[in-house]
């Protein structure tokens, strides 16, 4: 059996690179550091991770990360106004969101960006991986909610992994 170096390469340059934001250095250590991290975490998870994911549309991968960052900051504010209103007008729940992303990491960056994203918690993935149950924080419309959800957060993932 061969072993690769990088076994998920787009993994380990975003370890990488998630090691270099946290710390806000590009100093010789953290970069030494940040690559050591990029290249061990996931050779020592490669057992739990068997398969390589395939990307179509890797290029969509980092507009939906930006989309994203802009969509926490705005359900941030939203989810603000609503808490420091009164309590009574809050209208949680739960809502059921079929999924047509199948991939491992597709599903787990989809229950990621929800949870994410102010106001909404993924609170379960069903059994046989055809739903994921939100927790909402307040919704007037939860059918509504659901079809955002697929709408921006899923549709690019089926797009980017196929």
């Amino acid at each position: 059996m061969r072993v690769s170096l990088f076994p998920h390469p787009l993994w380990s340059l975003a370890l990488a690179l998630f090691w270099l934001w946290l710390n806000n250095s590009l100093g010789p250590g953290h970069l030494l550091l940040g690559s050591l991290f990029g290249i061990a975490l996931p050779l020592v998870a490669r057992r739990f991770w068997p398969e390589r994911e395939r990307l179509s549309r890797p290029g969509r991968l980092l507009a939906y990360a930006g989309m994203l960052m802009v969509d926490i900051v705005t359900a941030n504010l939203r989810v603000a106004v609503a808490v420091l209103g009164p309590v009574e007008r809050l209208r949680p729940g739960f809502a059921r969101v079929p999924l047509d992303v199948r991939s491992d990491t597709g599903i787990m960056i989809l229950a990621s960006a929800v949870s994410l994203t102010p106001g909404t918690l993924s609170a379960e993935l069903t059994e046989d991986r055809l739903e994921l149950i939100v927790h909402y924080l307040d919704e007037a419309d939860p059918v509504e909610m659901v079809a955002g959800i697929k709408a921006r957060y899923e549709r690019p993932l089926v797009e980017i992994f196929g």
